[in-house]
């Protein structure tokens, strides 16, 4: 199925006000189109990319690579999402002896998410053969992380999901009461 924009009518999610493109720390979660169990299994609680998945992974990775302000903290590839940190950092342009230069622009959260989406897409359906096909959900969950606490959570989070996916909300599999 194709992605229609004429039928999605969704109000952002967005924090109102807030500068995305400056530097911060953020959780990101996002999922596979319908939920679809695309990027492998989660076996004896531990995820198992498939190639699909691997995609995911080095896609993730070539973020960092190709914005040289981007530093990636934990992530993990789940059978149908993904969850992974994002740290936007300060270009640490000028100083208190140097000639004052404009900073340069960030890509915000979203254009980073986008990119990411962009080119692992491309790659799956180049793999699976079925060019312009949808493999993201149209938006996607952030988090602001605010302190060293928070980070240290939401990094155990990530790093134990996969032995919680028998009781993950994003499993299909689950029968809920």
């Amino acid at each position: 199925m194709k992605f229609d924009p004429k039928i999605h009518h969704r109000r952002s999610i967005r924090l109102k006000g807030y500068d995305f493109s400056q530097a911060g720390a953020y959780f990101v979660t996002i999922v596979a189109w319908q939920r679809e169990m695309l990027f492998g299994d989660i076996v004896n609680g531990k995820m198992v990319l498939n190639d699909f998945g691997k995609t995911v992974s080095e896609k993730w990775q070539w973020l960092e690579t190709q914005y040289e302000y981007v530093e990636l903290g934990v992530w993990i590839v789940m059978p149908n999402h993904f969850h992974g940190i994002l740290v936007i950092r300060d270009d640490g342009r000028g100083g208190s002896r140097s000639a004052p230069t404009p900073p340069i622009k960030h890509k915000p959260l979203g254009g980073l998410i986008g990119a990411f989406k962009t080119v692992s897409t491309k790659q799956i359906n180049l793999l699976r053969g079925t060019e312009g096909q949808v493999v993201w959900q149209r938006n996607y969950y952030e988090h602001i992380i605010r302190n060293e606490p928070e980070m240290d959570r939401i990094s155990r989070y990530i790093e134990s999901n996969p032995s919680r996916w028998p009781d993950d909300e994003e499993n299909p599999n689950i029968i809920h009461p």
